[in-house]
Formats: C-alpha cells, sequence, structure tokens
C-alpha cells in the first residue's frame, strides 16, 4: 500500500494541496475549490491516518472537522515558526503547501495542540462570556468617564455597579444635562441587558461542562472559580505539552517582552503572542484577588503581599501583571503535581509551589 504525506495552505475558497508519495517518491500539487464535501472527497482517497499539515488560519475549525471525517490526520502548524523555517524569499500558494510538506517530510513541522471537536465545540461557551464581559467593562468604563466629566464620583472603593452603588448612581445622573443623562440611562439598561445574557452563558456552562478533577484543582487557585477554572482547563489542554512553568506563562502572556543588550534590560509591555484566551482569564483572577484584598482572609495572602509590594514601587498595572503571572506559574505546577495550591513558603516562590 502506497503512503503519502499532504501540506494544505487553506483560504477562505479554496486549498492548495502538496501531496507526496513515499512509495513511488512521487508529487502532486493541484487546487480544491471549497465547495460542499470537496475536501472531504478528495481526502478521501488516501489512506486513513494519512498526515495533512496546515496552517492556523481563520477558518480553519471546518478544514480540520473534514479532514478527520476523511480520515485524514490534521496537523496544526505553528504558522509563525514555520515561516520562518521554511525561508521562502517569495510568497505563494504553491510554495506555502510545499514548504509545509517538506517541514513534514523532515520530521520538524512545529505543531500547536489541536483540541478535540467536542472540545472546540464548548470552548465557544466561555470565549463568548469573555467578549461579553469586555463590553461590559468597556460601557462601565464609559459611563464612570462620563460622571468624571461633570465632577461627580462615588467614594474611593466604592463599585458604582453593585446595588448600593447603583442606588447611588441612579440619584446622580438626575444631576447630568439632559441629552447625556438619557445616553447614561441608555448604556445602564444595555448594561443590565448584556448581564443577563452573561448570566444566560454562565447556566449554560455550567450545564454543559462538567467540572473534571483538573478543575477543581485550578479553583484552588486564589480568584479562580468555577468559569475561570473551565477557561484555563479547556485554553491549556495537556499541561505535560509546556516544557517549564515559564513556557506557560509566557503562552498565556503573563509575561512582558524583554530587551537585554550591552549589560542593560529593558521590560516591556505583556506579550501579544500569547492565547488571549487564557491571558483574559489569569488577569481576572488577578482583577479578584485585588478586589477582595482588605478582607481580613485575604490581607496575608501570598497574591496579596505580591500585589501590594510592586504596587508601591510600580503602581497597579505591573502590580496586577505580577499577580497572573504567579497565577499562571501556579496552574502549571498544580496540574503538573496533580495537587492543589498552596500558600508558597519562601517570599521568592513565584514560580514553584512547595
Amino acid at each position: 500500500m502506497d503512503h503519502y504525506i499532504i501540506g494544505c495552505d487553506a483560504h477562505k475558497y479554496y486549498s492548495q494541496f502538496d501531496v507526496f508519495n513515499t512509495s513511488s517518491q512521487a508529487e502532486q500539487r493541484l487546487r480544491v475549490e471549497h465547495t460542499p464535501q470537496a475536501l472531504r472527497s478528495f481526502l478521501a482517497q488516501f489512506p486513513k491516518g494519512t498526515p495533512v499539515a496546515l496552517e492556523s488560519v481563520g477558518n480553519w475549525y471546518w478544514i480540520v472537522d473534514e479532514i478527520e471525517a476523511a480520515g485524514c490526520l490534521p496537523l496544526m502548524a505553528h504558522a509563525a515558526k514555520a515561516k520562518v523555517m521554511m525561508g521562502n524569499v517569495n510568497k505563494s500558494d504553491k510554495l506555502d503547501a510545499k514548504g509545509l510538506l517538506t517541514l513534514l517530510r523532515n520530521g520538524t513541522l512545529p505543531t500547536v495542540w489541536l483540541p478535540p471537536a467536542a472540545v472546540r465545540d464548548e470552548r465557544e461557551l466561555p470565549r463568548t462570556r469573555m467578549s461579553f464581559c469586555k463590553q461590559r467593562t468597556a460601557l462601565k468604563n464609559r459611563i464612570q468617564a462620563t460622571l468624571a466629566k461633570y465632577a461627580l464620583s462615588p467614594q474611593e472603593g466604592e463599585d458604582l455597579f453593585t446595588s448600593q452603588g447603583r442606588a447611588w448612581l441612579n440619584e446622580t445622573i438626575q444631576k447630568l444635562p439632559a441629552e447625556t443623562r438619557r445616553c447614561v440611562q441608555q448604556e445602564l439598561e444595555t448594561l443590565d441587558h448584556l448581564q443577563g445574557q452573561i448570566n444566560q452563558l454562565e447556566r449554560r456552562i455550567r450545564d454543559c461542562v462538567a467540572l473534571t478533577p483538573e478543575m477543581q484543582l485550578l479553583k484552588s487557585l486564589p480568584g479562580i472559580g468555577d468559569i475561570l477554572a473551565i477557561v484555563v482547563a479547556m485554553e491549556a489542554g495537556e499541561m505535560s505539552r509546556f516544557p517549564s512553568p515559564e513556557h506557560f506563562a509566557s503562552y498565556s502572556g503573563t509575561v512582558p517582552k524583554v530587551k537585554s543588550s550591552g549589560g542593560r534590560t529593558r521590560y516591556g509591555h505583556m506579550r501579544q503572542e500569547a492565547n488571549r484566551y487564557l491571558k483574559w482569564a489569569f488577569f481576572e483572577a488577578a482583577n479578584a484577588v485585588v478586589s477582595r484584598r482588605h478582607h481580613p482572609l485575604w490581607r496575608n495572602r501570598h497574591v496579596v503581599r505580591l500585589y501590594e509590594r510592586l504596587r508601591q514601587r510600580k503602581g497597579h498595572a505591573v502590580a496586577a501583571g505580577a499577580v497572573a503571572r504567579h497565577l499562571a506559574e501556579a496552574a502549571y505546577w498544580v496540574l503538573r503535581k496533580n495537587e492543589p495550591y498552596r500558600e508558597p513558603i519562601s517570599k521568592k516562590g513565584l514560580s514553584k509551589q512547595g
């Protein structure tokens, strides 16, 4: 039986394939239009388990579904790394497909984790919730900015969007000019509707996603509850694929960019080349820690002391980032050791749990 390996450069309306027969050393290049069942029909002619290398383009979900339905094995390439390794001066569909095939033949294809179809589907629930939460935050910030224009601010530390704060807000907006007041009232109505949608999503998440032992372990981390534990577990996948907590923290976007030259080291903003869902989850957990730092049960916790120590010298943003990184590295150890989170013994215990 002949054996094949395939490189695929996928686009919106078509895919360019480069097929290599490892038995006869024959190579074939062809383009397949994205008509119904076309990809599946084309790939079904090859033996079961034939590897197909493709890049993580925006519409890869259905393409991977078609590859799997045809009995082939999809291998998702890390787009940025693959591009560097291919080393093509020029760019074309045929060159990209050929480059992926070459990396696959050499055994050097830089692959990324490809979650199962069921996980891909369920991940849309927490990801949609994250999108709604960002919109909620934007609305809250806009309302607060509008109040600040007219020197209307609550007492320090008071949350406008609790029941008590909302009562103050409803009374205070009456002092705003007529059209501004109407705009704020519409923003509050939109905020209430959006909160209802978030609540529905959270109920659906709890109904559809059973908490695994790994998720239960993640809930032992400060600031992480059911929803964030689900996000972290689904986005991280097998923690064994990360060689160290530093690698996982980098993948989670909780480490800054570093530039070091001539004996001088400069730290920039948090890395953008990261899993943005994990990044959001760990920063949400960090913000939850910050909001609870004055509670008697939280004051002496490591994450609070870490935040307060850095906030005095570096400000809130850097301190919250440090807490997010600690939580990311702690999540790595919790899942690798299969043990719940424990407070670090030493003051420098930012990367390992005792």
